[in-house]
C-alpha cells in the first residue's frame, strides 16, 4: 500500500508540472487568437448571411469549449466539430490587419480533443493555415513540457492492472479513446432527439399562423412571394408579417405599386439587385412606406441595369451576364449598378479581342469581393470586379467547353436532387427535408444518398436541414453537416 502510495503522489506531482508548463490564461488565448477571430468574425460577413449564420453559430460552440478548458476540475470532454468560414488573405499582404480583405473565403473544418488552452489554441491556427509565430512568447515553458512528460514516461510506466487495482482512470487510455471518438449522426441525434422534438412541438402553432399570414397577405397585395434573407425564428416571422399587415390597414394606398413582386425581409430596405423590395427589419413603417412610393424610381434604374448587362455581354463576346441570389452578396440595386459600370468601364479600356458571339450560351455573375475568377458546378463563371482582363480573357477562353459541359449536366443534377430529397423525405418520414444555399448539388446528393442507406427512426416527423455543422434551430428544426459520419 505504501508503494502504491508514493507513486500515487509522485504521478500528481508530475501531472501537474505538465498542467503548469502547458497552461495560458484566457487572456492569453484571446490574444493569440486574434489572428484567427479577425479571419472569422461575423461582423466581416455582412453581404453573406449564410456564411455569417455558421461562423456565429461555431464560435458559440468554439467559446464553450474554451470555457470549459478553463474550468477547475473538468474532465469531460466530448471531440468537437467545427466549421468556419476563412477571409481568405489579399496578395502581397504581410500585415495582419489588411492581410484580410475582400478577396472571398474558404470553408475549414476540424475536430477539437485537446485538453488544454495551448494546444487548443495551436490546432485551431493551424487548421486554419495560420501563423503561429506570435505564440512562442506565450508558450516558452513548451520545452519544459516535452522534458516532463518524457520524464513522466520513463520512470513512471505504469502498468494496466495499476489502474485496475486502484481504479484510478489511466490518462493515456483517455487521451487515445478521446483522439478516436468523432460526432456520428447516431450519437448526436441519441443526445439530441428528444430537446428538437420538444422544441419543434412548441413551434407547431407559430407554424400554422405564419403559413396563414404569409397566404394572406400574398394574396391581399398579389405578391409573386415572401421570404426572408437570414433564419429568423418562427415567432419572429410572424411579426414580421403582422408589421406588414398593420401598414397595409394603414396606408393601403402605398402598396399598390408592389404588385407582383417579392417581398424579402431583411436588414435594410430597398430593392435588391434580383429585383426584390427588401424591407429592413430594423426599419420603422415611415421607411417601409419610402421603399413602396420610390418603387417606380426604381424601375428606371432597373432599365439602365439591364442595358449595362446587356452592353458587358456584347464586349464578352455574347456571354450573358446574371444574378443568382442563393450564391451572391444581397446587394440593392443601387450596389449591384454600380458593380456593373464599374467593370463595364473597365472593359471599354481594355478592348478585349473577343469574337462577336463566340461565348454565347455561357453565362457569368459578377462578385466584388474575390480576386480570382472561377467556374461553378452548375457551368457559370465568377468573375471578380477587379480581375485582370488578361487574366480574365485566359481563363474564360480555358475553360468555355468544361463550362458548356457543366450547363449540360446542371439539369439532370437538379434533378436528380430533387429526386434524391424526395426519397429521403419519404423513407425517413421527414415532415420536411431542406438545405442551406451553401451546400452545393453534388453534397446534397452525397448526402442524401448516405441518408438512404440508415434506418434512422429519430427522424420521423422532424424538419431537417443539410448544412455544414450540427445544431438544433430554436424551433426544432435538426441541422446535420452534409458530410456526416
Amino acid at each position: 500500500t505504501f508503494y502504491y502510495f508514493v507513486r500515487l503522489c509522485l504521478e500528481k506531482i508530475l501531472l501537474q508540472c505538465i498542467i503548469q508548463s502547458r497552461t495560458l490564461s484566457g487572456a492569453d488565448a484571446i490574444h493569440a487568437l486574434k489572428p484567427f477571430y479577425f479571419a472569422v468574425h461575423p461582423d466581416f460577413f455582412g453581404q453573406h448571411p449564410k456564411e455569417r449564420a455558421v461562423n456565429e453559430n461555431s464560435l458559440k460552440r468554439l467559446n464553450g469549449y474554451l470555457e470549459n478548458l478553463q474550468k477547475p476540475g473538468f474532465h469531460s470532454f466530448k471531440p468537437t466539430q467545427l466549421t468556419f468560414y476563412v477571409r481568405e488573405r489579399e496578395p502581397n499582404s504581410s500585415d495582419v490587419q489588411e492581410s484580410f480583405g475582400t478577396s472571398g473565403f474558404r470553408a475549414v473544418s476540424f475536430t477539437l480533443h485537446t485538453r488544454d488552452l495551448l494546444s487548443t489554441v495551436l490546432d485551431i491556427l493551424n487548421s486554419c493555415s495560420l501563423s503561429t509565430e506570435h505564440i512562442q512568447s506565450l508558450s516558452v515553458n513548451s520545452q519544459s513540457h516535452k522534458e516532463a512528460k518524457s520524464t513522466l514516461n520513463r520512470p513512471i510506466k505504469w502498468d494496466k492492472t495499476y489502474y485496475s487495482f486502484t481504479g484510478f482512470r489511466d490518462p493515456e487510455e483517455e487521451l487515445d479513446q478521446a483522439q478516436r471518438m468523432e460526432t456520428t449522426l447516431t450519437s448526436w441525434l441519441d443526445d439530441n432527439e428528444a430537446s428538437a422534438v420538444v422544441k419543434l412541438k412548441k413551434s407547431l402553432p407559430l407554424r400554422e399562423e405564419l403559413e396563414r399570414l404569409k397566404f394572406e397577405l400574398s394574396h391581399q397585395l398579389q405578391l409573386s412571394d415572401i421570404r426572408w434573407q437570414r433564419s429568423w425564428g418562427i415567432a419572429h416571422r410572424c411579426s414580421q408579417l403582422h408589421s406588414l399587415g398593420r401598414l397595409v390597414q394603414q396606408r393601403p394606398e402605398v402598396l399598390k405599386n408592389v404588385k407582383g413582386h417579392t417581398v424579402v425581409f431583411t436588414d435594410r430596405s430597398g430593392m435588391s439587385a434580383a429585383g426584390h423590395v427588401m424591407l429592413g427589419t430594423m426599419d420603422v413603417h415611415h421607411h417601409w412606406t419610402k421603399i413602396f412610393e420610390r418603387l417606380p424610381n426604381y424601375y428606371k434604374l432597373q432599365e439602365r441595369l439591364l442595358f449595362l448587362e446587356d452592353r458587358i455581354s456584347q464586349l464578352l463576346g455574347g456571354i450573358q451576364v446574371i444574378y443568382v441570389e442563393e450564391l451572391q452578396p444581397l446587394l440593392t440595386l443601387e450596389e449591384y449598378y454600380d458593380t456593373l459600370n464599374s467593370f463595364y468601364n473597365k472593359l471599354l479600356d481594355s478592348r478585349l479581342p473577343f469574337h462577336p458571339q463566340s461565348l454565347r450560351g455561357l453565362q457569368m455573375i459578377l462578385e466584388s469581393d474575390r480576386y480570382t475568377p472561377s467556374l461553378h458546378e452548375f457551368g457559370h463563371f465568377t468573375i471578380p470586379t477587379v480581375c485582370d482582363p488578361a487574366t480574365l480573357r485566359w481563363f474564360i477562353i480555358a475553360k468555355a467547353q468544361e463550362a458548356r459541359e457543366n450547363l449540360k449536366r446542371r439539369e439532370k443534377m437538379m434533378l436528380t436532387e430533387k429526386e434524391l430529397m424526395d426519397t429521403s423525405a419519404e423513407k425517413l418520414s421527414l415532415d420536411r427535408l431542406y438545405k442551406e444555399p451553401s451546400v452545393s448539388s453534388a453534397q446534397m446528393i452525397d448526402c442524401c444518398k448516405r441518408l438512404l442507406e440508415e434506418s434512422l427512426p429519430y427522424l420521423q416527423g422532424m424538419h431537417l436541414c443539410i448544412s455544414h455543422f450540427y445544431s438544433v434551430l430554436q424551433d426544432g428544426d435538426l441541422c446535420i453537416p452534409w458530410n456526416w459520419k
